[in-house]
């Protein structure tokens, strides 16, 4: 992880190793050293967040795909009525949503999987976005990025992560892997009551992987894992994960379990086909349990607004 400027105030190593929900030693100014239950219920926004230089293509073209070649009806889904009485929702991601017949499943559990430099953040910021916009609150918990980065992340897209800080709708938790790892039985048992009491519609942990490496063992760390996702489905919240992909494979994740965990499964790569002179982004839906939803894999690019899919172009 490249270190943070300077400037910023939040550095990783001002955490400590206090982890406790009725922390009462904690220096409440130093936004890393905020303990959980206490970052729901105050929401911080902060000291100002570092300047960080982000390198976006503003041009928005076409990805150097002809998009006049996509398929229509590849990617169409029947002109009939879907019915359903599950409440839905958008992911918030241009053209991946009309991969989606009629939504998302409220409350389901997501991960979006990929080697680095996917866009797997950005997504999950995005995700989050999308709720905040529409007025509703959220959880961002980042075991990678600092505070800071997080803030200034997502201003860089135009999103006002600040503001919604501000408003008490947003909590940003910047927590170390090991302290999570080593609290999580806490965590997993206190984390449905913060959320009911947040009111937050959306969550994020970005990224689990980080979380599973804290285990040696396979069988402690199915375990674990498992367990916390059972708590994030007993809190009710529509929740995303990022997870890393597997070096050998990237339709599987790094260590093989969050897949089978979750209700969807989204599979962000780089393609590097020999008629291309640079790697590409592709996107397609694994899986989401009680929808229907396009199995293609199309190209994507990371703008300065954020993910945006090209649903009607083809990758080869």
């Amino acid at each position: 992880m490249p270190p943070d400027s300077d400037t910023a105030t939040d550095e990783r190593g001002t955490q400590g190793g206090d982890f406790g929900f009725d922390s009462g030693d904690t220096d409440q100014s130093e936004e890393s050293g905020l303990d959980f239950e206490e970052a729901f219920d105050q929401a911080p926004s902060g000291d100002e967040p570092a300047d960080f230089d982000v390198d976006t293509d503003a041009e928005g073209e076409s990805f150097g795909f002809d998009l006049d070649q996509g398929s229509d009806e590849a990617t169409e889904f029947e002109e009939e009525d879907f019915e359903t009485e599950i409440p839905r929702i958008d992911l918030g991601v241009q053209g991946l949503d009309d991969m989606i017949q009629v939504g998302v499943p409220e409350r389901s559990l997501i991960v979006a999987m990929g080697g680095a430099g996917s866009g797997k953040t950005t997504f999950a910021l995005q995700f989050l976005h999308e709720a905040l916009a529409n007025g509703n609150r959220g959880v961002y918990i980042t075991l990678e990025e600092s505070y800071g980065r997080v803030i200034q992340s997502a201003r860089e897209k135009g999103w006002e992560f600040g503001r919604y800080e501000d408003e008490g709708r947003l909590a940003v938790v910047d927590l170390d892997p090991v302290d999570m790892a080593n609290s999580l039985t806490s965590i997993r048992n206190e984390l449905p009551r913060l959320i009911e009491a947040f009111d937050a519609s959306r969550l994020v942990l970005d990224s689990v992987s980080l979380l599973e490496m804290m285990y040696d063992d396979q069988a402690t760390r199915r375990t674990e894992i498992y367990d916390f996702t059972r708590a994030l489905k007993d809190a009710g919240v529509t929740t995303m994960l990022t997870s890393e992909a597997d070096a050998d494979n990237p339709f599987a994740s790094r260590y093989g379990i969050i897949e089978y965990l979750t209700d969807a499964v989204f599979v962000l790569r780089h393609v590097r086909p020999e008629d291309f002179q640079e790697t590409r982004l592709a996107i397609e839906i694994q899986k989401i349990r009680d929808a229907n939803h396009s199995r293609e894999t199309k190209p994507f690019e990371i703008t300065n607004t954020g993910l945006s899919v090209y649903r009607q172009a083809n990758i080869f």
